[in-house]
């Protein structure tokens, strides 16, 4: 029986490991500093904000949420509830090359004179067009208040907060199946976007690494079978 138990343990080892491996994660997302130079009614502003940008599977589509973790300009006056608006372009690049408009709600208290203006999540819609990587960076960000407009560009070209392999409404241009985003390098549609959810063909390490696992739990079971038949063999009464 010890024996037994240790071959099933063994096995499920065996085949748990493509498993595990298979069930990599489907995107990556990466916080980038983003340096924000601003032009506003009262002159140049900026300030280095980290951004992040995810993704989330929304029917054809993918709804993107650009989030800001510090303020990128600042107001003389103090803007009350509701006065200001912020919008921005996230660009798209890869496979696919346009820009996602993303917009968020007014700010929902009053913002004192000389603070940094915090930007609410900013959230639109990218609908993909073809199959591949697509990456998305931060563009630029509009503020519009008081009857005024700052636009605040980024100056160091950052890299992408968001990666994904996506699959157009042709399907996979690589021939691979599924529904499921790829990560990459760290989710308006765009002219040609690539589409959400393909999966890439298991042609690399990890196919071979399930195929090995696999291919163990086979040897295990056969093992197996061998022990048992040569224990069951050696109990047999003489004669």
């Amino acid at each position: 029986m010890p024996n037994r138990k240790r071959t099933t343990l063994a096995l499920a080892a065996a085949l748990a490991g493509p498993v595990v491996v298979v069930g990599a994660p489907a995107a990556h997302a990466e916080v980038v500093d983003v340096n924000y130079q601003c032009v506003t009614p009262i002159g140049p502003k900026g300030a280095v904000s980290p951004i992040d940008i995810k993704s989330v599977k929304s029917g054809g589509g993918h709804k993107l949420t650009m989030s800001f973790q510090k303020g990128v300009s600042s107001s003389p006056v103090e803007l009350g509830k509701g006065a200001m608006n912020p919008s921005a372009v996230i660009e798209v690049g890869g496979a696919d090359k346009g820009k996602v408009q993303v917009s968020g709600p007014a700010n929902t208290e009053a913002i004192p004179a000389n603070t940094p203006i915090r930007i609410s999540d900013l959230s639109g819609t990218y609908t993909p067009k073809k199959s591949g990587k697509v990456t998305f960076t931060a563009g630029v960000l509009t503020i519009k208040a008081l009857g005024t407009t700052t636009t605040c560009t980024p100056k160091n070209n950052p890299g992408p907060s968001l990666e994904l392999d996506v699959e157009g409404p042709g399907g996979p241009s690589d021939g691979s199946t599924g529904d499921g985003s790829k990560s990459g390098a760290s989710t308006g549609g765009t002219s040609d976007g690539s589409s959400a959810g393909g999966e890439l063909p298991r042609t690399g390490p990890l196919d071979s690494a399930a195929a090995l696992g696999t291919l163990g739990g086979t040897v295990l079971l056969t093992g197996a079978a061998g022990v048992l038949w040569l224990t069951r063999r050696g109990q047999r009464p003489a004669g």
